[in-house]
């Protein structure tokens, strides 16, 4: 029965597979996609300056921070542009394979979303463009923003959940009118990232409105500085795998059916993704292991359950890599490596999310290290840190964004990829590579020798240790600039798609291997999967949460230190 119901989902994502995308859901999705590439664009100037204030390259004008910065480039492209961009991808695939167009009620709140997060990306960007904000990335107490700052980034959060409500409620609609098929892989996926996402923006949703809101404005004098900074991190690294979980969908259902291979198991991909939502949650006190106010056994309790999202990474890369070795087979590839040959190298649309793969792996490697209490109190606080983050969401999970750009655009706008824009598409992402080589090396290298991040240009006068960081934050300089090359030439080849000659491109949702396993039925048992999340972050949470709340401390003002 189970293996029909996943039989009959195939077939309805092969008939709508060269439909012409709704041109009303056409204008939604690139709404999203512009904005998105607009705050790459201004992130990366940011951080193009930044690297050469930190090299001493540069000296920045007055009235301009190198703190102001750090803090619009983090904001921009950590939070921006992957938000926005999730989300029109999102919905571009569950326009696609639930029905081929979204409800018009999903429509509606696909566009408010649209213009609060809009409207909150502005004010918050405003607030951190005029010296207001230079709170970095990590918005955290005791540093103080403007209370409009707090409020944009309110706007921002409130937006992205009116967007998911919509594409929850198609899921449930589509359900309804589809009693005892599962659900499409891809929409399947998209629903669990924003059920992630929305229990994950809860912890951040509290600190802003209940703390920074109102200490920012005057009406409290001090705040709990161990409670903002633990409900900033109970957001702070599941927002890690929102970023990753639709690169994920891209790798598990887009990439096979580009390469013209299958899905190897539609349900090891739903299990994966299951388990994402239970593990990647309750595990942010791995980011506070140096903090004294937190017991040692919550703290082990969240490593433990951090290092179990290796899991379905693991799962993931078995899946995806058995995914091209029995491509390459059936093409009458030999040997043990002969598969990879067979790839399609010269295809954008392969060639960079592949390589968003590839790099994943030190990637991730690196991320056990900040996970281990013992390895993290070495590269705490140190450009390590930067380096491994520029690894996982600058390097794996944006060039995966690129290269389904390159089709996505076409597809929802009745346009083709010509030659000359895949050509321009491969060197782009080569130079990303390069670029991330040089700067996010120098990154790693350096932080092993101490050198901190959050820090302009400085040589604390001239300390033989600082001096010898001088020539890893040369590279940094170096690479960042050919990252920002990488980022005009992407924002050239945005804009190119957006113009491309007019065709049909399909858009590319994979179909299961024949002969893989039936899908079971309990894996789209929502209310499992919700209360085993419940559960977790209960455990992981309300024993600290309470005692952080009964014993604040004596608080703390806010600081202004730029």
């Amino acid at each position: 029965m189970n293996r029909n119901l996943s039989l009959q989902a195939a077939a309805q994502q092969g008939e709508l597979e060269h439909h012409p995308f709704d041109p009303r859901d056409a204008k939604l999705v690139i709404a999203y996609l512009i904005v998105a590439f607009a705050a790459l664009l201004i992130g990366g100037i940011a951080g193009l300056l930044q690297t050469m204030v930190k090299s001493g390259s540069i000296k920045l004008p007055y009235g301009m921070g190198y703190y102001e910065l750090l803090t619009a480039h983090g904001v921009l492209m950590a939070i921006v542009f992957t938000t926005f961009f999730i989300i029109g991808f999102i919905y571009s695939g569950v326009s696609h394979t639930l029905g081929g167009k979204l409800l018009p009620v999903v429509s509606r709140a696909g566009w408010l979303g649209f213009a609060l997060m809009t409207a909150g990306t502005a004010l918050g960007v405003a607030m951190v463009l005029t010296g207001k904000a230079s709170v970095l990335y990590t918005f955290y107490a005791p540093m103080k923003a403007s209370p409009y700052f707090y409020i944009g980034l309110a706007l921002l959060v409130v937006g992205s959940w009116v967007s998911g409500w919509g594409l929850f409620y198609q899921l449930k609609f589509w359900k309804k009118t589809h009693t005892g098929k599962i659900s499409p892989l891809f929409a399947f996926m998209g629903v669990i990232t924003f059920l992630m996402w929305q229990i994950a923006t809860l912890g951040v949703a509290a600190e802003v409105l209940i703390q920074l809101i109102p200490w920012s404005f005057g009406w409290v004098e001090t705040i709990n500085v161990m409670l903002s900074r633990t409900l900033f991190w109970y957001f702070g690294h599941p927002l890690v795998y929102f970023w990753l979980m639709p690169a994920y969908m891209c790798w598990y259902v887009i990439i096979p059916k580009i390469i013209g291979g299958k899905i190897y198991s539609d349900a090891l991909a739903r299990l994966a993704f299951i388990l994402l939502l239970l593990f990647s949650i309750p595990v942010g006190f791995h980011h506070q292991l140096m903090e004294p106010g937190i017991s040692p056994f919550w703290k082990y309790l969240q490593v433990v359950l951090t290092f179990m999202v290796v899991v379905p990474s693991l799962m993931t890369a078995f899946s995806l890599f058995a995914t091209f070795e029995l491509y390459g087979r059936e093409r009458g590839a030999k040997g043990l490596f002969g598969w990879f040959s067979m790839l399609p190298w010269k295809d954008v649309r392969f060639f960079a999310p592949f390589m968003g793969m590839l790099i994943f792996i030190p990637a991730g490697a690196g991320g056990l290290i900040n996970a281990s209490n013992q390895m993290n109190a070495v590269v705490h606080n140190t450009l390590w840190v930067t380096g491994h983050f520029h690894l996982t969401v600058a390097t794996s999970v944006a060039l995966t964004f690129f290269g389904i750009t390159y089709w996505l655009i076409p597809t929802v706008t009745g346009r083709v990829l010509t030659p000359k824009m895949n050509k321009l598409g491969i060197v782009q992402t080569i130079l990303w590579c390069v670029g991330m080589f040089l700067m996010s090396g120098a990154m790693h290298l350096v932080g092993l020798f101490g050198a901190p991040r959050r820090t302009a240009y400085t040589t604390y006068e001239s300390n033989p240790d600082a001096l010898s960081w001088m020539p890893y934050y040369v590279f940094m300089a170096v690479g960042g600039t050919v990252l920002f090359i990488g980022v005009l030439l992407m924002v050239y080849n945005v804009a190119a798609l957006l113009m491309a000659p007019k065709g049909e491109t399909a858009y590319p949702i994979g179909e299961t291997m024949e002969n893989a396993e039936a899908t079971p039925a309990y894996l789209e048992r929502w209310g499992v999967w919700i209360s085993l999340s419940a559960i977790l972050i209960l455990i992981a949470y309300t024993i600290p949460l309470m005692d952080m709340i009964m014993n604040p401390g004596a608080g703390s003002k806010g600081f202004v230190t730029w």
